[in-house]
């Protein structure tokens, strides 16, 4: 597929309100300010000094022993404002790191900005691109946050099945026509721009979606003319042999929209991520984060450049490569435990990543009740997979179970205590049944 042939028009992707966004004068001086000659003299921002900040040094140990040392002028980056787009040393490492991970075609068309965490960058893309009762496209089940974010907008999820190798496309297709069909008829709704992915190890089924699946889906988003916002969180914790082809490594269209995080790699605390995607779409999301929070936390960003400069892309993703493993031997003792345990009760796909296992059981039409309330009484906490549905209104049968946190042990007691509980409902179900029937007999 040739860029060549598709010219897209950017404007359609952005809201009307977030059309109106219009630079801050003093956020773009300080973005100058950084690539200023050093002789310019600068008495336009309204930085606090550095002389009165009272941190002398930042010493980080880490667990290898290397030490990060942030004194100095970098201590005194590290404390200061920042443009909104991030710290520059710090954006022209990942832009490489990018390249070597990703290799994205047309680069030259992209941008990357810094974001408190990956919800703030999907936050900021659907705010941009999401009018109020707009059909957005997800998949189905979906990680919850996406959800919150898109519920003051009222819109009309449309949610696409998955299997274990992720969304369907013949399901895209047949919302797509569906929606086209609707519009054409004067329904009343546009069609969708958008489709919310979480394509490796996602949060919650744990699938990791196939090469042969991802170009399908990318090919159909092009000729219905799609926006592809790629929640890729989890791509550095798949238990494949092969590293998955990322949406922005296909992407010779310039219609994906990818969400990096450093959470579950190195720190959820530090809030580390950023989005890449295309400059006219990332200048309007870079206007949202200055008119909310100016920038995401210089300190972070300079403790994650100090740590690259330290170890080196080779070391970074060793690190990630002892992560995936760690969190692989936990996902091979949660299904052998689950197989002990939960055996022609519920079935389940075993995750390619993440840090879930979904679950269905056998049996019982709504977990609802039996988890949030008989299952709470057992001391044992599950999230009820209504919280992760496009209708989260409609009976579910299935379960998130995070394998992530909890030692062993208790991992193999929850779901020893989880057996007993869907027992107990199968019983309470027959004699809900039985009481139906007698009463109907009389």
């Amino acid at each position: 597929m040739s860029r060549k042939g598709c010219e897209i028009d950017y404007n359609n992707f952005i809201s009307v309100k977030a059309s109106r966004r219009r630079p801050a004068l003093t956020r773009e001086l300080t973005k100058r300010q950084y690539s200023a000659p050093k002789e310019c003299i600068s008495l336009a921002e309204g930085m606090p000094n550095e002389v009165t900040f009272p941190f002398q040094a930042i010493n980080i140990v880490m667990k290898d022993g290397t030490t990060l040392s942030i004194q100095g002028q970098q201590l005194n980056s590290a404390l200061q404002y920042i443009p909104t787009q991030g710290y520059p040393p710090l954006l022209k490492k990942l832009k490489e790191f990018i390249l070597q991970v990703h290799n994205p075609p047309n680069w030259s068309d992209r941008e990357l900005i810094m974001t408190n965490g990956s919800q703030e960058g999907i936050s900021c893309s659907l705010e941009m691109i999401v009018e109020e009762g707009d059909s957005v496209l997800v998949q189905n089940p979906l990680y919850a946050g996406t959800e919150i974010i898109l519920k003051p907008f009222k819109p009309n999820l449309i949610g696409i099945d998955q299997d274990e190798y992720g969304i369907i496309p013949s399901k895209l297709i047949e919302a797509l026509e569906n929606c086209k069909a609707y519009t054409e008829e004067g329904g009343g709704r546009r069609m969708p721009k958008a489709i919310y992915l979480n394509p490796t190890g996602s949060n919650p089924t744990g699938v990791t979606m196939s090469l042969e699946r991802r170009k399908e889906v990318y090919s159909i988003c092009c000729k219905y003319n799609i926006l592809i916002l790629e929640d890729d969180a989890y791509y550095f914790l798949h238990f494949l042999e092969e590293e998955p082809m990322s949406f922005l490594s296909m992407d010779v269209e310039g219609r994906v929209i990818r969400f990096d995080s450093m959470s579950k790699v190195l720190s959820s605390g530090l809030r580390l991520a950023w989005l890449i995607g295309p400059k006219q779409l990332v200048h309007n999301i870079e206007l949202h984060i200055q008119s909310s929070m100016l920038h995401s936390s210089t300190l972070s960003q300079v403790i994650l450049d100090n740590l690259i400069s330290a170890w080196g892309f080779d070391g970074l993703l060793s690190h990630f490569a002892y992560v995936k493993r760690f969190y692989q031997a936990r996902r091979d003792f949660t299904v052998a435990s689950m197989e002990k345990h939960l055996k022609n009760l519920c079935e389940w796909t075993v995750p390619t990543g993440g840090m879930f296992v979904w679950i269905k059981v056998h049996g019982v039409a709504d977990v609802y009740d039996m988890l949030m309330s008989r299952g709470l009484k057992k001391n044992i906490t599950f999230v009820p997979g209504h919280a992760f549905m496009a209708d989260p209104t409609q009976a579910c049968q299935y379960i998130r179970a995070s394998f992530s946190k909890t030692n062993l042990k208790q991992i193999d007691k929850a779901m020893q205590l989880l057996g007993d509980l869907i027992r107990e409902e199968h019983v309470l179900l027959r004699r809900k049944l039985d009481g139906l029937e007698n009463n109907i007999l009389r």
